[in-house]
């Protein structure tokens, strides 16, 4: 479908979007204040993501891709994708004869970048680049008080970037983790465009980048360049660490300084005034001091009242785009300053992709020793003194690991580095093998790392245990999964007592560790699945000293306790675990069984938190159950209005009672497993005494 492009007049524009993650928030927001505009649709891989973004902003009907989404007659379309579809998209939305607004960065290589600009001279349309943080509002005053000469001659800029990406949640991998360049290709493409903005074009261009660890899967996660350009030079920081997140500039003048906070919004200027300079960096300090008192409230409540929009960059020169169009004025962003920038990371980040991809290739073409047992988690509290029984016993061991730990791990273990989520990685782990001890989990972070760790790694386990015949999965589970809330006091806790009935009410951890165990439990049914699963009660040992035990709260270093402390504690020491998980990969009478494993031995919270006053730093608390539950009502209206998950609710409350007592009839009699350490001896093993 070809036709003439809208560009001028009176007329309604019709304008649609591909693309309906974040950003498309933003563009929304701009173009539904625009009076000439008809949002006419909105297309998206993810039907369902894409018809929730129309009912917000009562877009008449969702696309399932761009040939679809022609009959809706559009003069203009929104590219917001990631970058590697910016360029089929664009070339698409020109051959309909449309106006094309894309995301930066405006495509992947300078050769996709030359064919959006030669097709759209081809079809008489528009492209421009959303370059935001150059249309911020106080970007754009700084730009203007350095125009006027407010500061002197602008000698050299100075761009200073944080962020952090969503958290790799499982299976395929994501851009951003795939393509060694992409931080910068991401952030980078701003700090150049905003330095160009004040000292010109860039003519040489140094990056270098470094590798914390912090993130694996992120790989290159600092970043460094230098700008020579034509009127000044540049530097640009980004990184994936610091924090708090920043987006700040500094304008260096010869008679003047101008910084600039995009995340407060704040533009200020320190000048050169008369007198000594100590005096003068004095009184700069509390004028900067004074006018950020005044203005932050001030932002704040433009903000909340909605005069101060949202990454107002992104509205404005959304807006600037379509008001160039409708008037015949230059655009804001020509696509050749989007080819510039998209040149210069070509040409200084190439190495970093190759390096990525080395590294890559280097851990899967990497050679594995044969070996007999697989441990997931094989680093962690548990795993490693079930790696070391394994090597006593004289198996050949394979660990898979997402970094390298911290402690050296023991001699004659293979190790396989990667993500869980990722089912390569663990296909290459488990092949070979003829046990797998799955004790690796997510332990912390928000839901995509349970995700990860949790879900998509007992899937990515169970499916490879299955394609390699896998003799024995051994699973270790949590009795989080049970009711906690409902159990009736007194009533023995089993095999078959009750899953919990509201897992996202109890929290991502229990959620999605229910999740995994059912995924075992139908794998052992419906695909032949040759596993046994371990639910043991909370697991202590030396090393676990920190850890609050059952129905206590760990807050900013404080144990809260709810109640009296009288409840008895699922307790068993960590060595005896490891008796567990041995006997069940042994034991026939263990395949396709549910086990809990629990010390019979009756140990209150009091009790166990007399132990626990002997580790320095450890501050105990008791507080009333009704009182915790006052405060967790308060909790949960702020989350209401701040529309947040909180971390205690009043269900939570009720669910941290322990779970007592216990019958671990099936342990003993499918595994023969008892306690060799018990209780007693754990607590003086971990605590002394």
């Amino acid at each position: 479908m070809t036709r003439t492009a809208h560009t001028t007049g009176s007329d309604r524009v019709r304008v649609a979007l591909v693309g309906a993650g974040y950003v498309a928030t933003h563009h929304l927001r701009a173009l539904k204040a625009l009076a000439f505009v008809d949002v006419v649709g909105i297309c998206d891989r993810d039907p369902a993501r894409a018809q929730a973004l129309a009912d917000k902003f009562g877009v008449a009907q969702v696309y399932p891709d761009l040939r679809a989404m022609a009959g809706a007659k559009p003069h203009v379309i929104h590219i917001l994708t990631p970058p590697e579809f910016h360029c089929p998209l664009a070339l698409e939305a020109m051959d309909m004869g449309c106006h094309v607004f894309v995301e930066k960065p405006m495509a992947e290589s300078v050769e996709e970048c030359d064919r959006m600009i030669a097709r759209a001279h081809e079809k008489g349309v528009q492209i421009s680049v959303n370059h935001s943080d150059r249309f911020d509002p106080v970007v754009l005053k700084a730009i203007d008080m350095a125009r006027s000469g407010a500061c002197g001659d602008i000698l050299a800029v100075h761009s200073i970037r944080s962020s952090d990406y969503p958290t790799y949640a499982g299976g395929p991998l994501p851009a951003p983790y795939r393509q060694g360049s992409y931080p910068f290709r991401d952030l980078g493409v701003h700090s150049m465009y905003l330095v160009e903005a004040f000292v010109g074009e860039i003519q040489k261009l140094e990056v270098k980048w470094y590798e914390t660890g912090r993130d694996p899967m992120l790989t290159f996660d600092e970043w460094r360049a230098y700008a020579e350009c034509e009127n000044g030079t540049g530097s640009i920081y980004i990184s994936w660490n610091t924090r708090p997140i920043q987006s700040e500039l500094e304008v260096h003048g010869t008679r003047g300084v101008i910084r600039v906070d995009r995340f407060l919004q704040v533009c200020e200027m320190n000048r050169t005034l008369p007198g000594p300079k100590a005096i003068g960096n004095i009184i700069n300090g509390y004028r900067a001091a004074l006018r950020r008192s005044f203005r932050i409230p001030i932002n704040l409540v433009r903000f909340m009242t909605g005069s101060l929009k949202p990454s107002p960059g992104i509205y404005n020169c959304v807006q600037a785009f379509h008001f160039a169009l409708r008037n015949n004025k230059p655009l804001p962003v020509p696509p050749q300053e989007g080819r510039r920038m998209i040149a210069w990371v070509g040409q200084t980040c190439t190495a970093a992709d190759d390096d990525k991809q080395a590294r890559l290739h280097a851990e899967v073409s990497r050679e594995l020793p044969p070996a007999r047992v697989l441990v997931t988690g094989g680093a962690g509290f548990l795993g490693r003194p079930l790696v070391e029984r394994l090597l006593a016993r004289g198996d050949s061991v394979r660990l898979l690991l997402r970094r390298p730990p911290a402690e050296p791990l023991p001699d004659g273990v293979a190790v396989v580095y990667g993500s869980l989520g990722q089912p390569d990685v663990v296909d290459r782990a488990v092949e070979g093998v003829e046990v797998v001890y799955h004790v690796g989990a997510a332990m912390r972070g928000g839901a995509a790392e349970f995700e990860q760790g949790t879900v998509w790694g007992t899937r990515n386990v169970v499916d490879s245990c299955l394609r390699y015949r896998v003799k024995r999965l051994v699973y270790v589970s949590s009795l989080s999964v049970v009711d906690h809330a409902g159990h009736s006091s007194g009533v023995a806790v089993t095999e078959n007592t009750a899953y919990e009935p509201h897992p996202d009410r109890r929290g991502v951890y229990t959620r999605t560790k229910m999740q995994a165990e059912k995924m075992v439990l139908d794998a052992i049914r419906e695909r032949g699945l040759k596993a046994a699963i371990i639910r043991p009660g909370q697991i202590f040992g030396p090393g676990a000293e920190r850890v609050t035990p059952n129905g206590v709260i760990g807050i900013a270093g404080r144990w809260i306790v709810a109640g009296n402390g009288s409840r008895a504690l699922p307790l068993v020491y960590r060595d005896d675990v490891v008796d567990a998980l041995l006997l069940a990969e042994t034991s026939d009478a263990a395949a396709g069984q549910l086990i809990n494993v629990v010390d019979p031995t009756h140990v209150t919270q009091n009790e166990y938190l007399r132990h626990c006053r002997t580790v320095e730093g450890v501050r105990i608390n008791r507080v009333p159950v009704w009182l915790l539950m006052i405060g967790a009502t308060g909790i949960e209206i702020l989350g209401e209005i701040l529309k947040r998950e909180v971390p205690l609710t009043r269900y939570r409350i009720r669910s941290l009672k322990p779970l007592s007592p216990f019958d671990v009839t099936k342990a003993k009699n499918l595994l023969g497993w008892s306690p060799h350490v018990g209780v007693g001896e754990g607590l003086k093993r971990t605590f002394g005494g």
